[in-house]
């Protein structure tokens, strides 16, 4: 199954945002699509948050981004081996699966990478054997599991097999010493003659063991074993009984986690000519393993974007991301998509009264929590009806919606509007509602504050200057402004850095020392935002 649809808001998000986010995620999963989550991209402000404990609501979950990561990938889930496995039982499954063909992670008994295994290195260590036939420290365990073998005499002192392979030919007998390890057959005379050399282990192959002969060597500490294969056969199993940690790569390994990037993953295997890179997870288990063809065709992470349509404004990494809707009330900004998607874009005051409708379109009557934080939504947006972009769609299902909730929107209001910031830092409430604009190739920063009475806030007007300035110089900006929106006045204080003459001209007022009272302007996108387009266009 895929990762979860994220519908989020813009940057800075304001209680429209985070709302029209949860609530179409509710629909989205009320009508069947329970893989829709809603998601914010910046910090909850204090109204946002007073609303959500209001009504119920935990806060979405925070989408730091949506850059592609390794877990998006098709990547292959081979069979992940531990290092005790046997050569003989890798190769095996290395014939059989096709998605251990470019390597098997090998773990420790805890899940973590240990090493890389490939054919290669199965191949490599078996060609050492036409030189050499010895092999070193094979499990004994192993060996009867390799050879389907009966262990007939072991006093316990040869847990791991050591020595030089013989099959017992014609005048094999001369070269029997401590370290043989002699595959034999019905040779009964050669079995005496390995007991008599007391050769590290004898392999009687597809032949009974001559207990006549075991009976004058009771006390040998020659480990004795039987099987049903060939001496050739048998020759091959025993090689291939060592367990896969001797043989697996362990050297310069490169993994990657779930959580890495695309773009770095890209550029770490350019620098490296491996066939195939171990997958771990969050606690470095081993999950998969990833080639260079699954960076080719990525799923991308998929979003709804709720309340905007400006890259800037949206989540780092959305030229990544595959946008599925928009859902929006602002102007048509820069977003673009690689196909064609759903996007409603109404001229109201909210996103949660387009969000309201579409419930309504749906006959689905929000649970009377939903329907209250709705509302709140609507008056959050439209400031209490009184922004120029309310309409009288916002207001009826704003009532609606409280009607059903049982609240009252002049209470809402006040008690949204109320919330103290007094006691925050300044930068903090400055870039509470924080927005940044491309307008005739300038760039504006505006930030907005909405309260009752704007006298409490009006006292870190210098402070907030301070920051501006820096702000400003800092990032770039042509012009910051930061809207002091007071609902009682029905107008907002502007502090703004920058060119006093554009400020002047745009709203045709007179400034003091950065700052002037806008009577009637309240709303940033209808009002600012146009204001500054004509004179700069």
């Amino acid at each position: 199954m895929r990762e979860n649809i994220y519908i989020t808001g813009h940057k800075n998000p304001d209680s429209d945002s985070i709302i029209s986010a949860i609530a179409y995620a509710t629909l989205k999963n009320a009508l069947g699509q329970r893989e829709y989550k809603a998601a914010r991209i910046g910090t909850v402000s204090d109204q946002t948050q007073l609303l959500l404990d209001k009504f119920g609501f935990e806060a979405p979950y925070l989408l730091h981004n949506v850059r592609t990561q390794v877990r998006d990938l098709n990547y292959d889930k081979p069979p992940i081996l531990s290092s005790a496995v046997t050569i003989h039982k890798a190769w095996e499954i290395l014939e059989k699966d096709a998605s251990a063909q470019m390597g098997l992670p090998i773990t420790d008994e805890d899940g973590r990478l240990f090493g890389m295994l490939t054919s290669g290195d199965i191949a490599s260590y078996e060609m050492r054997f036409v030189e050499n036939n010895r092999v070193e420290k094979i499990p004994l365990f192993n060996l009867l599991a390799n050879l389907d073998g009966q262990l007939f005499l072991d006093n316990g002192s040869a847990e791991r097999i050591t020595g030089e392979l013989i099959i017992a030919l014609p005048g094999a007998e001369a070269e029997f010493n401590s370290e043989s390890i002699v595959l034999l057959g019905a040779q009964p005379e050669v079995f005496r003659a390995a007991l008599n050399k007391r050769v590290r282990a004898v392999i009687v192959c597809e032949a009974d063991i001559d207990r006549t002969v075991l009976a004058d060597f009771a006390e040998t500490e020659t480990t004795i074993v039987s099987t049903p294969y060939d001496a050739y056969r048998a020759s091959r199993l025993i090689i291939q009984a060592l367990p896969v940690s001797c043989i697996c790569n362990r050297e310069q390994l490169v993994s990657f986690h779930l959580t890495d990037y695309l773009d770095d993953v890209r550029e770490a295997t350019l620098k490296t000519r491996y066939r195939s890179y171990p997958i771990l997870d969050e606690q470095d288990r081993v999950v998969g393993t990833l080639s260079r063809f699954h960076l080719l065709r990525p799923n991308k992470k998929r979003v709804v974007l709720v309340d905007h349509n400006e890259v800037a404004q949206s989540v780092p990494g959305l030229e990544q991301a595959d946008i599925l809707e928009i859902i929006d009330h602002h102007r048509l900004a820069d977003v673009q998509t690689g196909a064609p998607i759903y996007m409603r874009n109404e001229p109201v005051g909210s996103t949660c009264t387009i969000v309201t409708g579409m419930f309504q379109e749906n006959g689905i009557m929000p649970s009377k929590k939903l329907a209250g934080l709705l509302a709140a939504g609507i008056v959050s947006d439209t400031v209490m009806f009184k922004s120029p972009t309310c309409t009288q769609r916002d207001r009826v299902l704003a009532e609606r919606m409280a009607r059903h909730a049982g609240v009252s929107l002049e209470d809402l209001a006040k008690e949204m509007f109320a919330v103290s910031i007094a006691a925050h830092d300044p930068r903090e409430t400055l870039f509470s509602d924080f927005k940044r604009f491309q307008i005739a190739g300038h760039s504006i920063g505006i930030g907005q504050i909405t309260c009752i009475d704007s006298g409490e806030v009006e006292k870190d007007k210098d402070r907030f200057l301070e920051i501006m300035h820096k702000e400003k110089r800092e990032k770039g900006y042509d012009m910051l402004l930061l809207m002091i929106t007071d609902i009682l006045r029905a107008g907002s204080l502007l502090l703004y850095s920058g060119d006093t003459e554009t400020v002047e001209q745009a709203f045709n007022v007179k400034t003091d020392n950065n700052s002037a009272f806008l009577e009637g302007i309240i709303s940033r996108k209808k009002q600012v935002v146009p204001a500054l387009s004509v004179l700069w266009g």
